[in-house]
């Protein structure tokens, strides 16, 4: 992609390490709900949010009036782990709204500002409660980018460039890995528990009911009962990594609920602050809470601004008609996914998701890459995602206008209907093509 005026600032003094701007090369400067706006007025739909950070839109205007509010009162800002009236208003809302009404009890460690920082605690904590090293991690999981879980994660792009060994993890087929209607549980149990495996006993399984970066693969309730019931026969933690595909993305605000299982630990970020501001939290069972004060901090766990937007945000699970709203665009997105995959069955293998997370899958990586450059093109920003990058993610806030949603859809089709019917002599550089 050649630099323009707009973006040759960024090229001269923005480390190239970069990725996301080179996909999308537009410098955005309002936002609203689920569209952007750039410096020259053009508008997209985001089907992207954030990676994720994003379920309730930008600037939402219920949660940003709570944040002000609060800015224009003094309130503390930073406070490490000092008790604050913010932390307080959402550790009680927290509770009514979230846990006591689906029958949980977890306490809420405040880890660092990223989901990674979360799952960096809850893999410590687990071998620190259990005295074992191993953890179980799986094929296509992405837990994020710090050591720890790095090594809980499979992409192979992402951990070549560690540096360092990464140990401690076995990896496991995750849910239909063999292929469909094979279960893996068998196996699993096998290679772990069966003597003379070799394998010592793990500390943790830790999983995404949702693999999102892996290409939106999603485990079957059966399978997720399956390993919680194996994890508990064995004395093994069952952690889930609900940073991308919690707080609603699925259509629950966990992504387990559907399973009806209950994780030992659940890491949650991204959308959890409710207004993209960086804010990560541990659920914990209470008799696994064992640390010893101070033994896992860090200094942007107390984001006040963060709890008072997340407050907020849990107002929207106050009411069911949000739940219901979710549920009926859920089925607007599928309905447009099976619209395009029927039009082009020589190319789209398929389409899977939960909701508001959604793939559409393509034989040929080339197809999606240039689908996703053509919808930019249509003023659509949607993403890839997956081992080979085939599969296009859809990702729209919870909040989106339906009329909105439909035009998003609408120019992923005509993307999807452009890019089939073009040449596809350009394919190195999909982002450069005219298709």
């Amino acid at each position: 992609m050649k630099s323009s005026s707009d973006t040759l600032v960024f090229e001269e003094h923005e480390s190239v390490v970069r990725s996301y701007c080179r996909k999308f090369p537009a410098v955005f400067s309002t936002a609203k709900n689920a569209i952007l706006e750039d410096e020259h007025g053009r508008e997209y739909i985001d089907f992207l949010s954030g990676a994720g950070s994003l379920n309730y839109g930008h600037n939402d205007p219920m949660i940003r009036g709570k944040i002000v509010e609060y800015i224009l009162r003094d309130g503390i800002t930073h406070s490490l782990d000092f008790h604050t009236s913010a932390k307080k208003r959402f550790l009680l809302a927290f509770d009514e709204v979230i846990l006591k009404p689906r029958g949980y009890n977890y306490r809420l460690q405040f880890t660092g500002p990223t989901g990674t920082n979360a799952v960096e605690a809850a893999l410590k904590l687990a071998r620190k409660v259990t005295g074992r090293r191993n953890v179980v991690a799986f094929t296509d999981a992405f837990h994020g980018m710090t050591l720890g879980s790095l090594a809980a994660s499979a992409r192979q792009s992402k951990r070549a460039v560690a540096g360092v060994s990464l140990p401690d993890v076995v990896r496991m087929p995750y849910d239909g890995y063999f292929g469909e209607g094979v279960s893996t549980l068998d196996f699993i149990e096998a290679m772990l528990f069966r003597t003379g495996s070799g394998v010592d006993i793990p500390a943790a399984f830790i999983l995404e009911t949702v693999q999102a970066e892996g290409g939106v693969n999603v485990a079957s309730s059966q399978w997720l009962r399956g390993l919680a019931n194996m994890a508990r026969k064995y004395g093994v933690l069952l952690i889930v990594d609900d940073i991308q595909a919690g707080c609603g993305r699925t259509g629950t605000f966990f992504s387990f609920e559907r399973a009806g299982i209950e994780p030992d630990l659940v890491c949650l970020a991204k959308s959890i602050s409710g207004y993209g501001l960086p804010m990560s939290l541990v659920l914990i069972r209470p008799d696994l809470d064992r640390w010893e004060p101070g033994e896992h901090n860090g200094t942007f766990r107390g984001n006040n601004l963060a709890f008072e937007a997340a407050t907020s945000a849990l107002d929207y699970w106050r009411d069911r008609s949000f739940s219901h709203g979710v549920a009926f665009k859920s089925r607007i997105i599928v309905d447009h996914l099976n619209a395009i995959r029927a039009a082009a069955p020589a190319h789209v293998r398929g389409i899977r998701g939960a909701g508001f997370i959604q793939g559409l899958v393509f034989d040929d990586p080339r197809i999606a890459a240039h689908v996703s450059a053509a919808a930019f093109g249509e003023g659509l920003i949607v993403e890839l995602c997956g081992p080979t990058e085939n599969v296009i993610k859809i990702l729209p806030p919870l909040t989106i206008e339906p009329i909105v949603l439909k035009q998003g859809l609408t120019r992923l089709s005509t993307a999807v209907s452009n890019v089939l019917h073009a040449s596809l002599e350009c394919v190195p550089d999909p982002v450069s093509c005219s298709a």
